[in-house]
């Protein structure tokens, strides 16, 4: 992940008694002219921050009040997210004797007036929280945060937690360092802090900082994380949860036609869209489109391929997903299209970090070999691939994987495929073996994922939020052979149904007498689950058929049309 953003603590982080240590302060600035926005956040009062820092230009932008105020040096824009102190509250702490200085929304006493403090609380029945640092103790309105003033500096200037590192040393840095994608705290610093933070900066003083950040403008990428940001894949057959850290790492899901693979990558898809990761999904045959339905995702290229501008637009900010659905484009165009696309993202990638993670269904037919750069950002990671031919995949593709997951496989050259990204000492015929014995509702982790153990992890695929609606360009309308075609043996004069459009638009012109054998029978469930593999969409049949021998339903065509359509999206089927 490209390292665009530090948010880092003052007292105790950089500066020593309210003085900024000016090895520290000339690594910020270091930092800022290769490009790296710094975001300074401190529980101080702006006006006593300014008398001990002098000039606040070294930052971009600084959180005050531990996040109830905050400016940015360069405008003198400061916001204020809450009114200032309630004067009768104040004027309670005053009759108890409490000692307080105050800010613009905050106040601030020695940490052994907390009891007191809080009584006051209590009785004032205001809104209003304790936060400790050090000595110290910090009034502030609830669900008031360093974290919450950090979005809001982030907000504001378009760019995202996800490019984050956070650096602090005291209590009241927790959300702060949950806030960003990584967050490190020093060593000389609290161990509370330390045992919840990603990773612990070695040394004394804040002159430390200095020799961690030095190598990280070099690279521009984030230091390696806990894990603690995962998605959840499902559950195994032991009933424990099966997660994955995807963060910089490569995933390859196959699987056979219809075996679930692209419900697995829409999984995945689905849960970085709510962390608000940023997710470009180039999406050949438009199976993805249903995520439109979450936050933040757009789909485009529903009328047309979209222009290169198209895309860069629609990654201004920082926390949006884009669906490229390629499905109404023909296949020569296609593949000349996503030639150029992929190394437009690539580029976009390396120019702001976005997006953080690009998926790519049938992938076989783009990535059988990749240019130079499309191969240094395949090397950086974040790319997910979706394929049922993961032979066609050039090996500078598969050398970068770092997580295989596969659904049903039956093919014995795309199982042999799949071995060969495994340990020369696997054993195959017991790998293809395992791989054909999945239902459409499991899915196996590979070893190559350190989360697998060094096992072949089969595991039950977990539930989403959106549907998948399998889009009628590349399944409803695709004919099936003439030995499989649906044939209405009561309704002599009617075609056989070579499509699932061309189904749903005879059933919807039968009338019911020539459906009865057919509901008696479950044709219409078992033809669905045979010979387009959709056991979901043939449970919801079965249900309608059961119902109708039950003699308790109405309209039993109708509601099977009613199914396909929601399933398939198929709108308006035309008559075969």
């Amino acid at each position: 992940m490209q390292f665009d953003v530090l948010a880092i603590d003052y007292d105790g982080t950089i500066a020593d008694h309210g003085v900024c240590h000016p090895d520290a302060r000339r690594a910020l600035a270091d930092l800022r002219r290769g490009g790296v926005t710094v975001v300074l956040a401190t529980g101080r009062v702006l006006s006593d921050l300014r008398r001990v820092a002098g000039d606040l230009e070294f930052a971009d932008a600084v959180v005050a009040e531990n996040g109830a105020v905050l400016t940015f040096p360069a405008s003198g824009r400061t916001l204020r997210h809450h009114g200032p102190p309630d004067p009768g509250f104040v004027a309670a702490l005053r009759q108890r004797g409490v000692a307080l200085a105050m800010g613009e929304c905050l106040i601030e006493a020695d940490a052994a007036a907390a009891p007191a403090i809080l009584d006051v609380i209590r009785a004032s029945e205001l809104p209003l929280v304790l936060a400790f640092n050090r000595s110290r103790v910090m009034v502030l309105p609830q669900a008031v945060s360093k974290a919450t003033g950090l979005r809001e500096a982030l907000g504001a200037l378009r760019l995202s937690s996800h490019n984050t590192l956070a650096i602090g040393d005291a209590e009241n840095d927790h959300e702060l360092l949950a806030a960003a994608e990584v967050g490190a705290a020093v060593q000389w610093g609290s161990a509370a802090l330390q045992r919840a933070a990603d990773l612990v900066l070695p040394g004394a003083g804040p002159a430390d900082i200095v020799p961690f950040l030095a190598p990280l403008l070099r690279t521009r990428q984030l230091p390696p994380a806990n894990g603690r940001r995962r998605v959840l894949l499902g559950q195994s057959d032991d009933g424990r949860p099966v997660t994955l850290g995807v963060r910089d790492r490569n995933v390859l899901v196959s699987g056979d036609p219809r075996s679930g693979k692209s419900w697995v990558a829409g999984l995945l898809t689905e849960q970085l869209v709510l962390a608000r990761y940023s997710v470009a999904v180039v999406d050949p045959e438009g199976d993805y489109r249903t995520l439109e339905a979450l936050p933040g995702v757009r789909v485009i290229g529903e009328d047309r391929a979209p222009a290169p501008g198209d895309i860069e637009r629609a990654f201004r900010f920082p926390d949006g997903a884009l669906i490229i659905d390629l499905s109404h484009v023909k296949h020569a165009r296609k593949l000349d299209y996503l030639r150029a696309l992929l190394p437009a993202l690539a580029a976009l990638r390396a120019q702001r970090g976005l997006p953080h993670r690009v998926v790519v269904d049938e992938a076989h037919y783009f990535l059988r070999d990749l240019d130079a750069d499309l191969r240094r950002d395949v090397a950086r990671g974040g790319y997910t691939f979706v394929t049922y031919r993961p032979s066609e995949l050039g090996p500078d593709l598969i050398g970068q994987l770092g997580v295989i997951i596969a659904t049903r496989e039956t093919d014995p050259r795309e199982a042999d495929a799949l071995a060969r990204c495994c340990a020369p000492e696997v054993d195959r015929p017991r790998l293809a073996a395992l791989l054909a014995s999945l239902s459409t509702s499991e899915a196996v982790l590979f070893p190559t994922a350190r989360e697998a153990g060094g096992q072949f992890v089969r595991f039950k695929v977990a539930p989403r939020l959106t549907p998948h609606v399998r889009h009628r360009h590349k399944y409803a309308d695709l004919p099936v052979p003439r030995r499989l075609q649906f044939v209405f043996t009561a309704a002599p004069g009617a075609p056989a149904a070579v499509s699932l459009a061309g189904f749903v638009s005879i059933l919807d012109q039968l009338p019911p007498a020539a459906l009865h054998d057919h509901l008696q029978r479950h044709d219409f469930s078992r033809w669905l689950a045979e010979v387009f593999g959709d056991d979901t969409l043939a449970g919801a049949v079965a249900q309608i058929e059961d119902t109708h021998v039950a003699g308790t339903g109405t309209d039993a065509g109708g509601a099977i049309v009613a199914a396909v359509r929601e399933r398939y999206d198929v709108k308006g089927a035309p008559s075969p």
